[in-house]
């Protein structure tokens, strides 16, 4: 497998990664889902399906650049390409956040590879985005496996998450917006209430092509839709919402 080398978020994190077709790439919604989420420096978090590491490392960057990466703080990723976990490890330990994370094989659908038994705080993903059914895979198997969910179809990801989650325990997730209507009904099947959604939109003139969504294992109802995410401005520059996904914060740690 081919792979480059590529800075995010200005230069503070760096990334080995798949070369175009060789399977995963980061995109501007992992970015997106990065900055939604919200953790606390003491967490137990799970990230399900990792790939290279993107997500975990965003988060845990993030967590350091405000100075909020406690002791009991711990990023777990899991994956079931092996090369991509390899890629993972390596990203965590050239960016000085192997302390923190740890990367491992294994099939999400399989309890055995969740961890040591206990409940996770929160768990993060941002899963296949086509329903095998209604799509035609690639043909290169590591770009099928992450983007059309042939190992791993969305009820399989929500059921996990339940499972891996302590009561009110947070999910964390980013989706194509056509397929919103099948996430709420398989999360609240699954007794993961959604309590905070942002949709993404291209432009202001065009419909939202993903949404950020936030829901709490063993939750009561109330959703919180928070106001639309443009990437571009009307005139076709990037908007002050997605550079601000692109920066670390100062904030204090909650």
């Amino acid at each position: 497998m081919e792979t480059t080398r590529d800075d995010l978020l200005w230069g503070a994190l760096t990334l080995e990664q798949p070369s175009e077709g060789q399977g995963p790439r980061v995109t501007v919604d992992t970015v997106l889902l990065a900055h939604f989420v919200r953790l606390k420096g003491r967490e137990r978090v799970l990230e399900l399906g990792c790939a290279h590491g993107a997500l975990s490392l965003l988060l845990a960057a993030r967590l350091r650049a405000r100075g909020c990466l406690g002791e009991g703080f711990s990023l777990r990723g899991l994956d079931l390409q092996p090369r991509l976990v390899e890629l993972a490890r390596r990203n965590a330990r050239s960016n000085g956040l192997e302390r923190w994370t740890r990367f491992d094989p294994g099939d999400l659908r399989d309890r055995a590879c969740w961890g040591d038994g206990r409940p996770y705080d929160a768990v993060v993903a941002n899963p296949p985005y086509e329903d095998p059914k209604r799509s035609r895979p690639s043909p290169r198997e590591g770009v099928a496996l992450a983007v059309h969910g042939l190992a791993c179809s969305l009820e399989d990801l929500v059921r996990t998450a339940r499972g891996c989650l302590r009561s009110r325990g947070r999910l964390f997730l980013v989706m194509r917006a056509k397929r919103l209507g099948e996430l709420t009904s398989l999360l609240r099947e699954h007794r993961l209430e959604p309590k905070r959604l942002r949709a993404v939109h291209p432009k202001p003139d065009r419909a939202a092509s993903v949404v950020l969504l936030e829901a709490l294992r063993d939750g009561g109802p109330g959703l919180t839709v928070e106001p639309p995410l443009f990437i571009h401005r009307g005139d076709g520059t990037h908007s002050e919402e997605l550079l601000e996904a692109y920066r670390l914060e100062d904030t204090p740690c909650p």
